[in-house]
This record gives C-alpha cells, structure tokens and sequence, in this order.
C-alpha cells in the first residue's frame, strides 16, 4: 500500500511519516483500501490526522467525507499549502 498511495519515495521512507501515508490512504485511497485501512487503524488516528494533515493532501471532498466519518464536526475550514514567495 506504502508504494501504491505514495509512489514518489521508498515504502520505507513512507512507513516512517504514517501521518502522510495515512492521509494519502484517506484521500486517494479505492473503497476496498479504505476498508483494510479503517479494519487496522484506530479511528483515533485517522482523527489525529484530520487535527494535523500534512500539507496539500486532502482536497475538498476528502476533508469533509473524513469528519462527517469519523463525527469530527462542525468540519473546519481545509488548511492551505503555503506558498512560498
């Protein structure tokens, strides 16, 4: 799952930033990686992830399926990557 969500580093590397693995699962993830996802990880830390997402995973839609899911209401506004100038 690491290489299929975050195709871009090594499975390892992934494993190590559950927060970003977690969140790509979250966001990109079929319904059928989503099911393996929620039948081995707390919903506390799906929630944890929503609390502090790495920067410009979640879009919209994404962010606001998570919070209704897992009761984390009223949904924020969705963080925005920083720009650099």
């Amino acid at each position: 799952m690491a290489r299929k969500y975050v195709w871009w580093q090594p499975p390892d590397r992934t494993l190590a930033d559950r927060r970003l693995f977690l969140a790509q699962v979250m966001t990109l993830g079929s319904v059928a990686d989503v099911r393996w996802l929620l039948s081995l990880v707390p919903e506390e830390d799906l929630c944890g992830v929503l609390r502090d997402p790495p920067a410009g995973v979640f879009n919209g839609r994404s962010w606001r399926f998570w919070h209704l899911r897992l009761g984390c209401v009223p949904v924020p506004e969705l963080p925005v990557r920083p720009v650099p100038r």
